[in-house]
């Protein structure tokens, strides 16, 4: 199963060198082991922009975003045999942000990849389709 973990917090802050490095071992070991796709830190709101549709209006906002109240700081995609294998990999990975800066606060959420061929799909447009 594809998973993703995306990592947010409130404020963009830079990893100090020590976690850095800590990471790139996870990334690394990750790599090596053929579980790890993907990882990228994203830089901070103010360099990016929002595309959005609200009534039937396409517009696009350059960042930063004032009524953000979290920032997506970045990502990882694995391969990787379950949910508690994805959730175990989150864990340790949030464990180096307690250890390296101990003042940063986030989330990392940990998502899988949908499915269309799974059995446990649920399909909102099933029943527009009966």
């Amino acid at each position: 199963m594809r998973f993703m973990s995306i990592v947010t917090s409130r404020d963009h802050m830079h990893p100090t060198p020590e976690l850095l490095e800590a990471m790139h071992k996870l990334a690394d070991r990750e790599i090596k082991a053929g579980r790890m796709i993907d990882t990228a830190g994203l830089m901070p709101l103010a360099t990016g922009a929002r595309v959005t549709i609200k009534d039937r209006k396409l517009s696009v906002i350059d960042g930063p975003f004032v009524e953000a109240k979290e920032v997506v700081g970045g990502y990882a995609i694995f391969e990787l045999q379950s949910k508690e294998e994805a959730v175990a990999l989150a864990v340790e990975f949030m464990q180096l942000h307690k250890d390296f800066m101990p003042s940063w606060e986030g989330t990392c959420e940990v998502r899988a990849y949908f499915d269309p061929s799974a059995e446990d799909v649920c399909d909102p447009l099933a029943e527009a389709r009966a």
